[in-house]
């Protein structure tokens, strides 16, 4: 499950504890919230570059 729903469900339990039934549950408050992954980009090498440029073909690519 993401991160995103995890944190908006544990959302909707505090909210229903806290404001419609007025019975505060003090240890969901404790609960650690989920956490979303570090994301790294993909990145071609020069080698990688110099490969696909010099594969491209047509009036445009040509230097």
């Amino acid at each position: 499950m993401a991160a995103a729903t995890q944190n908006q469900a544990l959302a909707a339990l505090l909210f229903l504890y806290k404001e419609v039934m007025g019975e505060p549950l003090p240890w969901l408050d404790d609960i650690v919230r989920a956490k979303r992954p570090v994301r790294k980009p993909t990145v071609l090498t020069v080698a990688e570059v110099r490969g696909l440029l010099a594969n491209l073909r047509g009036p445009k690519w040509y230097f």
